[in-house]
């Protein structure tokens, strides 16, 4: 009997050890599995919080032949209401008139010395008689607007708003996103009263400062600071993107690459500069005095609100004279203000780029990097008959030696690249076979580009 015990025992103890350790592996697989799955999980629970943050947004530019000026419609206030604006590439922020019937029952003036204010490097408190109203608060932060194109200046408020814009792919508009409370600034009625198209009440701006629309955005919606235009004539509608590229033109053209790439300069003011070194035409340097162009931060600015390129006036004189040596086989004409060089159009010859002329290179930071400007963008007409040479002369003391104007951006596709200070430009996407009017305008519900609408540019 003491034998038998002595001998089961053992047996025993074994089969209980086994069975332990398979229930123990057991378990553990089953820890482990669980904690396997556990991440997914929590993804699945963060997705859920809210949509996913948009990679670009985008904004329909037209273009208005009276003034040829660029004006964006940017949905504010509650309840929702599209508000017309100048677009202005080098514009601090957006300002808009408070005066005329702005009604919202969301807007809100911070107070001094708030965080707002000083998001805006604003310290000075504003004090309005008048009666409390959009625009006319006590004790908020007071902020001086620009007008553009008459340079005249105005004290208003600063505000907050409702804010919406369309998301985009690059290719078409896409669903609405807001930012409830965007910082934007109240001014008088008179600042949009000059030398704005009719119905205008203000000025998008995209400088590089810390309240402009391209800034606000970018830091609204996590994506780099950077944002691209697309301008085109009064035929059609341009874009702006803010974000990441792709951007797709009709007929499926992604214009974000390739682009050649110059340093980008920004001024004290937020406004954006290239260095130009040398300008050729059909290959050859214009003569110009070296020391004109060796300016910072940067010998060229970036205007979308100056309609033509304006040259110094030296600069202007040289360049004119020589384009018209290389031209000399084309009829002259008398001038048409405020061009100085004009020739008969019914001589001309047409191409996809526009009429057969000498091409314009702006030399930029090494000799190899140029900004090809070809006929379409070189060559305007003032009048039926006449294609005149679309710059001006921007006087003996201008802001810059050369102004670089909104004619000469068309149909080209520029990248502020401002994470990386780099301007990327396409060269004429007419080159292509598309054109900044190419972008689909219907969003998910399909409706065609310009394009398919058979509103070619230029032709």
């Amino acid at each position: 009997m003491l034998s038998l015990s002595s001998t089961t025992a053992p047996i025993y103890s074994t089969a209980m050890a086994r069975s332990l350790h398979g229930i123990c592996i057991f378990f553990a697989l089953i820890i482990l599995v669980a904690a396997d799955q556990q991440p997914e999980t929590t993804n699945q629970t963060d997705a859920a919080v809210g949509p996913p943050r948009p990679r670009s947004l985008a904004l329909l530019v037209s273009k208005n032949e009276q003034t040829n000026l660029h004006v964006v419609d940017i949905q504010k206030r509650t309840p929702l209401k599209a508000v017309p604006l100048v677009l202005d590439v080098n514009g601090r922020t957006i300002w808009v008139d408070c005066e005329s019937n702005y009604l919202s029952s969301t807007y809100n003036a911070p107070q001094c010395h708030s965080t707002q204010c000083s998001r805006a490097g604003i310290q000075d408190c504003r004090v309005c008689s008048a009666q409390t109203r959009p625009g006319c608060h006590n004790n908020t932060c007071g902020f001086n607007s620009v007008n553009p194109v008459s340079g005249e200046t105005a004290y208003g408020e600063l505000a907050q708003d409702v804010l919406s814009i369309p998301t985009s792919d690059g290719s078409s508009l896409g669903q609405p996103v807001t930012v409830p409370q965007y910082l934007f600034a109240c001014a008088p009625a008179y600042l949009a009263q000059k030398g704005f198209p009719p119905a205008v009440q203000g000025v998008v701006g995209l400088g590089h400062t810390a309240i402009s629309l391209s800034s606000q955005l970018a830091s609204n919606f996590g994506f780099p600071p950077k944002f691209s235009l697309c301008l085109t004539s009064a035929l059609n509608h341009g874009v702006v993107f803010f974000g990441d590229a792709p951007y797709r033109l009709y007929p499926g053209i992604d214009v974000s690459h390739p682009l050649g790439s110059t340093p980008l300069s920004v001024s004290h003011e937020g406004e954006y500069y290239i260095q130009v070194t040398s300008i050729r035409i059909n290959e050859k340097p214009v003569p110009v005095n070296p020391s004109l162009l060796d300016r910072r931060p940067g010998s060229t600015l970036i205007s979308t609100t100056t309609p033509y390129t304006t040259l110094e006036s030296s600069i202007y004189r040289s360049f004119v004279q020589f384009y018209a040596n290389q031209m000399a086989w084309a009829p002259r004409v008398r001038p048409i203000a405020p061009f100085g060089f004009c020739i008969d159009a019914t001589k001309m010859y047409m191409t996809q780029i526009g009429p057969e002329v000498a091409n314009i290179d702006l030399v930029l930071h090494n000799r190899n990097n140029v900004w090809r400007i070809v006929g379409a963008n070189s060559m305007v007409q003032p009048q039926p008959g006449v294609w005149c040479l679309a710059f001006v002369d921007g006087g003996t003391n201008p802001k810059a030696p050369i102004i670089l104007g909104s004619y000469q951006l068309e149909d080209n596709l520029l990248q502020f690249d401002l994470g990386r200070s780099r301007l990327g430009f396409s060269n004429s996407l007419l080159f292509r076979g598309t054109h900044c009017g190419n972008f689909y305008i219907g969003g998910a519900g399909g409706q065609t580009s310009a394009a398919a609408k058979e509103e070619e540019k230029h032709v």
